[in-house]
């Protein structure tokens, strides 16, 4: 079966990163945490104080000592899941705590911090076989992916949620503080100007506002079980985009069943046609990329 990249985006506090993380030890693939990543960027921040008492953010220098940042993620035998580490160092405990919590979405709207995870995220999940929860996962980090999910859930239990969570790791938390903190990060994630939080068009929507936990995983494995098939089906596979240059009139898209040409950097390009997964041609943009997603070659 080929491996494919499985998108989970959705709201703060949905469970995402649970049922990530579940999914991918029950089909045996690697799960990243990108969320974490943002928060190890907050917590570097916050650790060399380029975040002010007032909660500015000294952006220039935060850009210039962002490659001083390196996120990993490694095996906990004890857990059986993951733990970040921040340059070497476990940081699962302190990148989960209310003040990074209260800082971490702004840092996540810098367009500097969002390419520079992005593109590790991109790598890290390069050959498939990954689950990767987040923001803009299904539609700025793997936009191809084969199976994307949209979590969501009322703001009252979201927050219920978290405040346990921050209970029962005996952190003072107050609930109506959660709530407009949860809120506000809602707010920042959607307006953001670089890939704001928003559901993808081809994301199937779960509400797991009143599923149990059990019923949750179900419903994931189902669906996963529902896209390898599918692609097993089609056959699909990362292949080159190829060429001939010819003198030819240019044209600004591929149709059906016959060879055209476009006009790319000033030369013109003789491209044979080559249907996408989502049932699309190859348009400009995407003969611009080095790679593009086949799943047949007409």
């Amino acid at each position: 079966m080929k491996k494919i990249t499985i998108a989970i985006d959705g709201h703060s506090s949905c469970g995402k990163s649970t049922m990530a993380k579940d999914l991918a030890r029950e089909i045996g693939y690697i799960y990243i945490d990108s969320g974490a990543m943002y928060r190890c960027c907050t917590l570097f921040a916050l650790q060399q104080g380029l975040i002010l008492p007032d909660g500015s953010i000294q952006t220039d220098e935060l850009e210039r000592r962002m490659p001083e940042i390196h996120v990993s993620f490694r095996l906990n035998a004890e857990t059986g899941r993951p733990d970040t580490y921040l340059n070497d160092v476990c940081v699962e405990r302190e990148i989960r705590t209310m003040e990074v919590s209260s800082h971490v979405s702004p840092i996540a709207a810098l367009p500097f911090v969002r390419a520079a995870m992005t593109a590790q995220q991109q790598f890290m999940g390069r050959e498939g076989g990954i689950v990767m929860d987040g923001r803009d996962i299904g539609t700025a980090v793997f936009p191809h992916a084969e199976m994307k999910v949209f979590v969501t859930a009322s703001d009252e239990i979201r927050a219920q949620r978290r405040y346990d969570e921050l209970m029962a790791k005996g952190e003072a938390a107050d609930f109506q503080q959660v709530l407009e903190n949860l809120r506000e990060r809602d707010r920042i994630d959607s307006t953001r100007a670089v890939a704001p939080l928003r559901q993808a068009d081809d994301a199937l929507v779960l509400d797991n506002s009143h599923m149990t936990i059990p019923q949750q995983k179900q419903w994931l494995l189902d669906k996963f079980h529902e896209a390898a098939l599918d692609i097993d089906n089609d056959e699909s596979l990362f292949v080159d985009a190829w060429c001939t240059t010819a003198k030819v009139n240019a044209s600004t898209s591929i149709g059906r069943g016959e060879a055209k040409a476009i006009a790319v950097g000033g030369e013109f390009f003789h491209f044979h046609p080559i249907r996408l997964l989502n049932g699309n041609y190859l348009s400009e943009s995407d003969l611009m990329k080095d790679r593009v997603l086949l799943d047949e070659e007409l």
